[in-house]
């Protein structure tokens, strides 16, 4: 990897928010030496002068989007600390960290989790996706507490595969609204819990 200069970093950086951008609309396959430099209007040989390898520019990639998510929902979580006691508020925000900010439609969802099962066939994202996980559970975590509910690290856990497999539940069903799905589940969770 060579960066050592301001304008390397830049055309890493580059080449690593262009990577994210395509695994985010087309999965890992659309990552490829020549779609990443195109989009991020480099020459194609900037791929391997600034990455080892492809494995290396997905894992900038994936830590990039990832860090991105965690960031976006902290800032937000900030900004609706006082907000958190209302269900709505509280599960919007976990839906928005577990299923994606803004996110609605039903083919976007799927890509996400697209995404995340196929890091399992990738034994080199494993530490990254390892570290991931547990800022994810510490975050929502204190998503919880800012809303006056403490839960367990188990109780954490159990949330977030409640929303996944809903979710994976909901595209195997063909059912049109996914989130909407979880949205209930997570509220039926959480009364239930007192």
């Amino acid at each position: 990897m060579t960066a050592a200069t301001p304008k390397g970093e830049r055309r890493r950086q580059a080449l690593v928010e262009a990577a994210s951008e395509l695994l985010v609309e087309g999965g890992f396959d659309a990552v490829r030496h020549r779609a990443v430099a195109e989009r991020a209007g480099l020459p194609l040989a900037s791929t391997t002068y600034y990455f080892d390898s492809l494995d290396e520019l997905i894992i900038g990639a994936v830590e990039f989007h990832g860090r991105a998510e965690l960031a976006s929902c902290r800032a937000r979580l900030s900004e609706l600390s006082s907000e958190l006691s209302d269900d709505d508020v509280l599960i919007g925000l976990i839906l928005d960290l577990l299923v994606g900010q803004d996110v609605t439609d039903t083919e976007t969802m799927l890509l996400r989790y697209e995404r995340l099962v196929a890091t399992g066939r990738r034994p080199y994202l494993r530490p990254l996706m390892q570290l991931l996980s547990t800022e994810l559970h510490r975050l929502i975590a204190d998503i919880f507490a800012r809303s006056g509910r403490d839960i367990s690290a188990d109780r954490v856990e159990e949330l977030i595969a409640l929303v996944d497999g809903t979710m994976v539940n909901a595209f195997i069903e063909l059912k049109p609204d996914p989130r909407g799905v979880a949205a209930r589940m997570l509220r039926t969770a959480l009364s239930r819990q007192g």
